[in-house]
C-alpha cells in the first residue's frame, strides 16, 4: 500500500484526490497540507514541515506559491512529489528542476490522460498541417480558475512549435487588432464561466476545410486518477524528472 501525504488537501481537486486514494486497496492517505482546516478524516498540518507520518509520495493540488517551500521540505525528507499544480512561474519550474536533482518529482500541466492523447494528435496533425492551415486553440474553464491562459493550452502550443522548424508566435486574443492575422502565429483564447472542468480545442483551419481535435473533462476525477497513477509510478523511480510522457512509456 502506498502512503501518500495531500498537499491541498481542503481544497477542490485535494478532496477529489483524497477520496478517490481512500477508496482504492491501492492508497493510504497519512496526512495532508493546507493553511485551511477541513475534515477530511486524517490529520491535516500547515507545512510538510509539521507533518511526522511515515509517507511514500506527496501530491500537490495547491497554490503556485506554494510550491517551492513544499518541494524544499521534501528534498529534506527524501520524498517523491507529484506536482499537479498549475500556473507556476519560471522561477517556480526551476525550484521543480532543482529538486529533481535530488528526489523524483513528476510535473504535468494537466494530469489527464486523454490529454496526452491529444497532444500526441496535434503533434502529428501540426507536422502535417501547419505550414498551410492556420492553428487556433481555444480553451474554457470555470470561473473560479485564476490563471489565463490555462496552462493545458500553453503545454498545446508548445507541444505543436517543437515539432515546427519556424517557431510560431502565440496570440493572446485578438480584441483591438486591425492588422491581419499572420501566417506565423497561433492564437490561444480562454473563456471563464460557470463550473466547466475543463475544455481545450485546436482548429486546424485551411482554404475550404477545417480540422477540430478536441478533449472535454467532465469531472476533476480524471485529474486525480492520473496524480494516483503518477504517484504509484513515481514512488519506483530514481531521482529525476518525470511527465505525462514518460509515464505512459513506462506504462
Amino acid at each position: 500500500m502506498i502512503r501518500v501525504i495531500i498537499n491541498g488537501c481542503c481544497g477542490k481537486m485535494g478532496k477529489v484526490v483524497a477520496s478517490m486514494a481512500s477508496s482504492s486497496p491501492d492508497f493510504e492517505v497519512v496526512a495532508g497540507i493546507d493553511q485551511n482546516q477541513c475534515q477530511c478524516g486524517f490529520p491535516v498540518y500547515k507545512s510538510l514541515d509539521e507533518v511526522n507520518e511515515d509517507a511514500d509520495v506527496v501530491i500537490d493540488f495547491s497554490y503556485h506559491t506554494a510550491v517551492p517551500q513544499l518541494l524544499k521540505a521534501a528534498v529534506s525528507k527524501n520524498l517523491p512529489v507529484v506536482v499537479a499544480t498549475t500556473g507556476l512561474d519560471d522561477e517556480e519550474i526551476n525550484s521543480v528542476i532543482e529538486a529533481s536533482k535530488y528526489i523524483p518529482v513528476f510535473r504535468s500541466v494537466n494530469m489527464s490522460l486523454g490529454i496526452n492523447v491529444l497532444l500526441s494528435l496535434v503533434k502529428e496533425a501540426a507536422k502535417v498541417l501547419s505550414n498551410d492551415f492556420d492553428i487556433e486553440i481555444l480553451e474554457m474553464h470555470h470561473n473560479m480558475k485564476k490563471d489565463s491562459p490555462s496552462g493545458t493550452a500553453l503545454l498545446i502550443a508548445d507541444t505543436i512549435n517543437k515539432v515546427l522548424n519556424d517557431k510560431k508566435e502565440y496570440v493572446y486574443g485578438r480584441h483591438s487588432k486591425t492588422d491581419l492575422r499572420d501566417k506565423n502565429e497561433i492564437g490561444i483564447h480562454a473563456l471563464r464561466g460557470g463550473t466547466v472542468v475543463g475544455e481545450h480545442e485546436v482548429i486546424f483551419a485551411g482554404h475550404d476545410e477545417i480540422i477540430k481535435i478536441s478533449h472535454s473533462a467532465r469531472s476533476r476525477e480524471i485529474f486525480g486518477n492520473g496524480a494516483l497513477f503518477a504517484a504509484k509510478f513515481l514512488v519506483n523511480q530514481k531521482p529525476g524528472l518525470y511527465d505525462m510522457e514518460s509515464l505512459v512509456k513506462k506504462g
